[in-house]
């Protein structure tokens, strides 16, 4: 563990000997997005800016599917793939039945496939939550404990079992703070909360006050989650809400750097990456680089296309270039289409603090039938456990 203490007496998140987040900074499980290629350039990104000795943040998989994983599904268990210097390893776990949670929490324990599980109670799509799992979960308290009670006694201690949920379903159906309550007393080692409900989805601004009202709630550590576009919004919520630490989405997607800005942020320092389009280009050929070898080159440059609308935001490329960016097959077509782009071409600055990714609310939230009936109810629905592979 890292001995420095940050900015306004912020100290590192330590979930156990071994798992320490110096500094408190997640990054949040993004389905598509935070595989092992993502992973590694963003730990690259803030290992740029940190201290001698300081161990860096976490950095999540994308959701897996606890019945695909007891299954080994070939794609589960690609995407729980982590590099050999990936230290430490999080894996995010989305199911709805305890039995199976527990049998998947058991497995991660037995094999030694992570250092950390955190379970997602806060995914808003609709292929989720109309099985009951993901942010309409928490509704069904007695259900929910069952869960988080489970996936903490099945981890018998060898490893930190945390929790990251929304404020609720929508304004008559909140959750989190009962939930909070629930997963303290099951022994989690942190909450993180997202200041939206499900019908919310990615729309308006994140409710701050909710945050603050669960770090005043809990005893245990709680992380801020939402409208983190800037480093400076990460020290800020921290002022605001009093939480420990921070989760970061979207704010990452075309930007991996901002991980150092969030280093030097939280140390107190003022410096902030602002790349130039030439620099921005060899942090896209590093993504498709990391993607060809995870998946092979051919489809590491194809899953590599949907991050450069957001490399590519705000800077001055023609739409020509951009479709051919977008539609590369192969590294060497993608590094010539990248000298075309202007080097010197400095960073616009009118994107920063600017949403980036989904940006729309729920038109309403797909729930199982007679799900609000009843809070206590701990019955699964029929299929309700997804057998794909997650993300």
């Amino acid at each position: 563990m890292s001995a420095s203490v940050l900015v306004n007496g912020v100290a590192p998140l330590q979930l156990s000997a071994d798992v320490v987040a110096d500094p408190p900074v997640v990054l949040a499980p993004m389905a598509g997005i935070t595989n092992t290629a993502f992973r590694g350039l963003c730990r690259e990104s803030m290992a740029s800016a940190l201290a001698p000795g300081q161990a860096g943040g976490l950095f999540v998989s994308e959701m897996i599917t606890t019945r695909a994983l007891v299954e080994r599904n070939a794609k589960t268990m690609q995407l729980i793939r982590f590099e050999a210097d990936e230290r430490p390893r999080s894996i995010q776990l989305y199911g709805v039945d305890p039995t199976v949670v527990g049998a998947a929490v058991r497995m991660i324990v037995d094999e030694d496939l992570a250092d950390h599980i955190d379970l997602n109670f806060g995914c808003p799509v609709p292929k989720v939550t109309r099985k009951g799992g993901g942010s309409a979960l928490p509704w069904r308290i007695g259900l929910f404990d069952e869960i988080v009670t489970t996936a903490v006694r099945e981890a018998r201690g060898n490893l930190p079992v945390t929790v990251k949920m929304r404020v609720g379903i929508d304004a008559d159906h909140v959750t989190y703070r009962e939930a909070g309550l629930r997963a303290q007393d099951a022994g989690v080692a942190h909450v993180a909360l997202h200041g939206r409900t499900a019908l919310e989805f990615y729309g308006g601004h994140a409710d701050w006050s909710t945050i603050a009202d669960l770090a005043d709630l809990l005893d245990i550590p709680v992380l801020g989650n939402g409208d983190i576009w800037e480093a400076d919004d990460a020290v800020r919520m921290v002022r605001e809400t009093g939480c420990t630490g921070v989760v970061v989405g979207r704010g990452c997607l075309g930007r991996p750097w901002l991980f150092a800005d969030l280093a030097a942020a939280f140390a107190g320092r003022d410096e902030r990456v602002r790349p130039t389009l030439g620099e921005v280009a060899t942090m896209m050929h590093r993504h498709a680089e990391l993607l060809g070898q995870w998946l092979g080159e051919q489809r590491g440059v194809t899953e590599f296309r949907k991050h450069v609308a957001w490399y590519l935001k705000g800077f001055g490329v023609g739409g020509e270039l951009r479709s051919a960016l977008a539609s590369s097959s192969s590294m060497m077509e993608l590094d010539d289409l990248l000298a075309r782009l202007d080097p010197a071409q400095p960073f616009p600055e009118i994107v920063l603090g600017q949403p980036r990714g989904r940006t729309t609310a729920g038109r309403s939230v797909a729930l199982p039938e007679g799900w609000l009936d009843s809070r206590d109810s701990r019955a699964v629905p029929t299929g309700a456990e997804l057998g794909d592979g997650g993300g």
